[in-house]
């Protein structure tokens, strides 16, 4: 196939419409069945609409009605044309612009999709709707994408940790293989030696060992309305994370105009994830002062707060506690999400009230979230994107 062709053969599958697209090239075999799984999901009116589905000039035939042997059907086709990054792009695509939430209550459709983040977000605020038949499956689903995410990010987080755990603890007497070079050459920049051009270290900083007891508290403080769907699932992967190392109190939150404690639960984070309630409204100052109650030693704790900062509940209550727990040695952070997809809405006013207190809010990928962690036990200046 010359290169003028192939570039028409794009052209008409991106462009749609009717036997040849206005492009003169028409369709044939795998092409044809590969416009038919766009067709159903893009073509103007959609299945139902008032456009009707297109009929592709291959054997199969656009639209994706309204029974899940149909969708499940168009599902496996999309894995047969695309890679799986396309895949998920249209799967989401097709919950929001079709409507095909309620489908996913169905087992079989479980089984032919494609597992990400956004699918677990969306089988969650299904979870109460959910029939027993399809809970397991669903299940399923969460926990493939949860054990793809922990193989992602477990090994660095918990090495990232470790050091900054360890480096929080230095000695002044340390072994040769823990001194910390760089702060052992500027505590003794004073001894330095022109002749012979080099520093005389009478006073060796080294790293601590990190021991077997507790050092430092974290508390995720989780916003579970509607539009934090994926930091959701993210922050109880992370959680389950941070509660395998035996050198942090993890305590994990997650709130709407409640509060739950889902701390027991950490062991396992698809459990977490069916534990959490996604949509209804925000209260972050009630969430807030349940994590103020279960801090002991603020000094030794990190509250990090995952949330679009739309408060329902008091606004100035919620400031006066984050101001409250900065003043007595907490470390607070704030994240505006914890997710791929960038900074979401968010209300800028609370945010800028945050920052003024020294706790500035943030969106954050979950390849920074170790780098943010490590500082803040470090008690060092965020890596703010």
């Amino acid at each position: 196939m010359d290169t003028a062709d192939e570039r028409l053969r794009r052209w008409r599958l991106v462009l749609g419409g009717g036997e040849d697209g206005g492009t003169g090239r028409t369709l044939t075999g795998r092409d044809a069945d590969m416009d038919a799984a766009l067709g159903a999901l893009y073509d103007a009116g959609g299945p139902g609409g008032a456009g009707g589905p297109r009929k592709a000039s291959g054997p199969r035939s656009a639209g994706l009605g309204g029974s899940a042997p149909n969708v499940a059907r168009w599902l496996g086709d999309i894995r047969t044309y695309f890679p799986s990054s396309v895949v998920q792009v249209m799967q989401r695509d097709a919950i929001e612009r079709l409507g095909l939430s309620a489908l996913l209550l169905e087992p079989e459709m479980l089984e032919a999709v494609e597992p990400d983040v956004h699918l677990v977000g969306t089988l969650l605020s299904l979870n109460k709707a959910m029939p027993d038949t399809t809970k397991e499956t669903a299940r399923a689903v969460v926990r493939k994408v949860v054990e793809q995410l922990e193989k992602r990010l477990a090994t660095r987080t918990r090495a990232t940790l470790t050091g900054a755990l360890d480096r929080s603890a230095r000695i002044s007497r340390p072994r040769h293989h823990d001194i910390d070079w760089n702060r052992t050459i500027r505590a003794n920049l004073k001894n330095y030696l022109p002749e012979y051009r080099t520093v005389v270290p009478e006073r060796l900083i080294g790293y601590g060992r990190a021991a077997q007891s507790v050092k430092k508290e974290v508390i995720l403080c989780i916003d579970q309305s509607g539009s934090m769907a994926a930091s959701v699932v993210y922050a109880s992967v992370f959680g389950a994370v941070l509660a395998s190392m035996r050198s942090i109190a993890t305590r994990l939150v997650v709130f709407d105009t409640a509060v739950v404690d889902l701390t027991d639960q950490l062991d396992d984070p698809v459990d977490v994830l069916f534990g959490t309630q996604l949509g209804g409204g925000t209260d972050i100052n009630r969430a807030l002062a349940y994590c103020q109650s279960k801090i002991t030693r603020p000094a030794d704790t990190v509250v990090v707060l995952i949330s679009d900062l739309y408060e329902g509940g008091i606004r100035n209550e919620m400031l006066k506690r984050v101001a409250a727990m900065k003043a007595s040695g907490v470390e607070f952070v704030t994240l505006l999400a914890l997710s791929d997809e960038g900074a979401p809405a968010y209300d800028r006013e609370h945010a800028a009230a945050l920052a003024a207190l020294g706790a500035p809010a943030f969106a954050c990928t979950p390849d920074l979230f170790p780098e943010v962690m490590a500082a803040a036990l470090e008690k060092r200046p965020l890596p703010v994107p």
